[in-house]
């Protein structure tokens, strides 16, 4: 048992897809495998190698752990254990696009939760069950476009993991709430959110977390103004990132490098950096932001030379088609904002209209957040 509890240990600071956590947790495996007896401390165990592979962005073997905590929490019809396996399943289907199947066993970790577990069950797993679920359902809200619930769920994971007063857990939500805000555009509130899940993390010796705030700080410098500043912070951060062994969010955090890089002038690096994060994707299937590189990658085509419009465009479509295909709505209003504007400055507004029109008619929410007031502004233009 000690060897099981070494594991939640070494996840927070030595990092989670770590050589040190990945060593503890398959001496932890072996010794559960010699003893069946303790089949709970097995499945944690199973949950820790899951969350190895799963950092280090190695997602068929984390799937297929995945489907073992499932049925290994069905044959001892433990509601808890079932609750952190329904997380797993669908924290692993949201990094690879697969949104509609992520939200339904996230919701389903939710209606499993009990508040009785608390804070013991999140000194066994490494962080809270219910504020791990709102928190990864409001990532997949947001992508499915409900920008405002994705927002309500990720403030009820912060008051969830505040409750439990777990420090793993809060770090957890600070962190990923900070993205969030990334994602909806929200400069002012991405750079607070970061400051403080920075400062959380290096006081409790989190380096995993750090690392992320740090990376999404620096985006929100560069958006405020500081590029330089912003940059070099993005840079830090993507190294201390990598050094915890991790993997999973690069695809995100080269889209941010990427668009940085065309903002402080260095066009040709961030069409690099774009290349290099979709060659990534094609080798680890971490696909949750490739919609948003497409995007990228047109927006900087058409800065380093105006008159390149066909790969442009190109690169918008492929945007569009990827949005869909996931049924990313808000990465496919942007990527149709991005296209319709394309559009616009050659004369086919109409074309443009009919583009950008249906997709900002469906969403029923989020009309303050900057992709729907940017698509609304266009399409006033357009009319």
């Amino acid at each position: 048992m000690f060897q099981v509890a070494l594991v939640s240990s070494l996840q927070a600071c030595r990092g989670f897809g770590s050589r040190e956590t990945e060593d503890a947790v398959t001496r932890a495996l072996e010794l559960c495998r010699r003893s069946a007896a303790d089949t709970r401390a097995h499945f944690r165990t199973l949950h820790g190698l899951w969350f190895v592979y799963h950092i280090r962005a190695e997602l068929q073997v984390a799937r297929e752990l995945s489907n073992q905590l499932l049925d290994l929490a069905e044959r001892l019809q433990d509601p808890e254990l079932r609750g952190y396996a329904q997380f797993g399943m669908g924290d692993t289907l949201l990094w690879f696009g697969e949104l509609a199947a992520a939200r339904l066993h996230l919701e389903q970790g939710l209606a499993l939760y009990d508040p009785e577990w608390d804070r013991s069950s999140a000194f066994r797993f490494g962080f809270n069950c219910a504020s791990n679920c709102h928190l990864f359902l409001g990532r997949v809200l947001w992508h499915l476009g409900y920008p405002d619930q994705a927002l309500r769920s990720t403030k009820q994971a912060v008051a969830i993991a505040q409750a439990v007063s777990h420090p793993l857990s809060l770090a957890v939500t600070l962190s990923w709430s900070a993205a969030l805000h990334q994602l909806r555009g929200e400069v002012g509130l991405t750079c607070e959110a970061a400051d403080t899940a920075l400062a959380f993390a290096n006081e409790q010796i989190i380096p995993f977390f750090a690392a992320q705030a740090m990376v999404l700080r620096g985006w929100a410098l560069v958006e405020q103004g500081q590029q330089e500043t912003g940059l070099a912070e993005l840079r830090r951060g993507l190294s201390a990132y990598r050094a915890t062994g991790a993997e999973l969010e690069r695809s995100h955090w080269f889209g941010l490098m990427a668009e940085a890089c065309g903002k402080t002038g260095q066009i040709e690096e961030g069409l690099r950096t774009i290349s290099e994060a979709l060659s990534e994707i094609d080798g680890n299937g971490v696909r949750y932001y490739e919609a948003e590189l497409h995007r990228v990658r047109g927006e900087l085509l058409l800065r380093l030379d105006p008159t390149d419009e066909r790969r442009a465009e190109d690169s918008f479509r492929r945007a569009i088609e990827t949005a869909r295909a996931q049924e990313a709505k808000s990465f496919e209003l942007r990527a149709a904002t991005s296209l319709a504007r394309l559009w616009k400055s050659q004369g086919r507004h109409a074309e443009a209209h009919s583009l950008l029109d249906p997709i900002y008619k469906w969403f029923t929410e989020g009309f303050d957040t900057k992709d729907l007031q940017e698509a609304k502004s266009l399409l006033a233009e357009l009319r």
